[in-house]
């Protein structure tokens, strides 16, 4: 396992400094179930994930990220509310590049709160300072919003099904393509035959033929997911074809979504074009958003707003952030985080809102600051 760079002291407290007296010092277990950070994260994730198993155990990973370790700890306090900064070793696997595979993560996570666009504006204030603090002089800044796409998507009045699949499909990108490019997506149908047939078959049978599928090519699944989670999924995506799909002129309007990105006062004048009641309350929440952060200090001239930005975190569910720099380029940022206001209730807690961030200090520090 790669480890990273250390980080001299005075610069990792010059990096923790904006974070000291914000919540609580919380601490939480390095195993986390496979299986919950599969449903929660994505499978984007499976192949980052360091999976370890016990002999008769359940499947494990390394924590990949402390936001879900952090929530499922909250929930346990039974607490209404809370404020709880981290910092501690997180575990993703590099693949084929020479990334650090562990490496310090710190960072703050608040639930609750009375003003949520007031909270995002201070994580993401903290979040900055924190990265600046390194010594890097080459940040900027990207923004984006989940919400915006389901907002959009709200305002289109789509049939109950196609909206919500719609939604899911956003930052997943060949999903997404499927939805925009229906042509395609047909011609492509003979890939998807098994997931045809099981959607036609009940639970049990759905089930039995997939274990004498897996029998026959003598082959197991991996990853804790039960063979009829598996079937279920399967026979979901089957049905898929048979449902409603967007119009040419919904199609356009989804497209001219996704292509905006300019500085965040262009481009939310761009989504405000877009039209829609919904969208136009979110719009007006990431004004304010934008007013407190330049009041915190945050430079904003070089800030870039991406409407079809997201993060490989399935959970997040509203505002976006990453701090970036040019000499480590896109795939490696310094700082980032978001708003993930479902997933207190997904995990079975109370459904508070809750954002959160991390930043990395091997990434955000540079000897001498050049």
């Amino acid at each position: 396992m790669r480890l990273e760079r250390t980080v001299p002291p005075p610069a990792l407290a010059a990096i923790r400094a904006p974070f000291e007296g914000a919540g609580e010092a919380l601490e939480t277990p390095v195993l986390q179930p496979l299986a919950l950070l599969l449903d929660l994260a994505g499978e984007a994730m499976r192949p980052r994930l360091f999976v370890v198993q016990a002999e008769g155990g359940e499947e494990a990973a390394l924590r990949p990220d402390f936001t879900i370790p952090i929530a499922r700890a909250h929930i346990a306090s039974g607490a209404a509310e809370g404020r709880y900064v981290y910092e501690g070793k997180a575990f993703r696997a590099a693949g084929g590049s020479a990334r650090a595979e562990e490496f310090l993560q710190l960072g703050l996570e608040v639930y609750g709160g009375a003003d949520p666009v007031a909270t995002d504006a201070e994580i993401l204030s903290r979040a900055w300072k924190a990265a600046a603090a390194g010594g890097r002089d080459d940040l900027s800044l990207v923004l984006g919003d989940v919400s915006l796409f389901s907002a959009l998507v709200e305002d289109m009045d789509l049939e109950p099904a196609l909206a919500a699949r719609l939604k899911r499909a956003f930052n997943r990108p060949r999903l997404l393509s499927a939805e925009l490019n229906p042509v395609a997506e047909a011609d492509a149908a003979p890939q998807s035959r098994l997931a045809g047939l099981l959607g036609g078959l009940g639970e049990a049978e759905a089930v039995a033929l997939l274990e004498e599928v897996w029998s026959l090519a003598g082959v197991s699944p991996v990853g804790g997911r039960p063979t009829a989670e598996i079937a279920r999924r399967l026979a979901a995506r089957g049905g898929e074809a048979a449902r409603a799909r967007l119009s040419e002129e919904q199609i356009g309007r989804v497209r001219a979504f996704l292509s905006i990105e300019d500085t965040p006062a262009v481009a939310l004048g761009a989504l405000a074009g877009l039209g829609g009641a919904r969208l136009e309350v979110r719009l007006g929440e990431w004004r304010r958003r934008l007013e407190l952060l330049a009041e915190a200090g945050v430079p904003l001239d070089g800030a870039r707003f991406g409407a079809g930005f997201g993060r490989a975190f399935g959970y997040y569910d509203g505002a976006l952030f990453e701090v970036r720099s040019a000499a480590l380029g896109a795939e490696r940022p310094l700082a980032a985080g978001g708003r993930y206001d479902g997933l207190a209730a997904r995990l079975g807690g109370a459904g508070t809102g809750a954002a959160g961030c991390m930043v990395r200090p091997a990434r955000a520090f540079v000897e001498g600051g050049e």
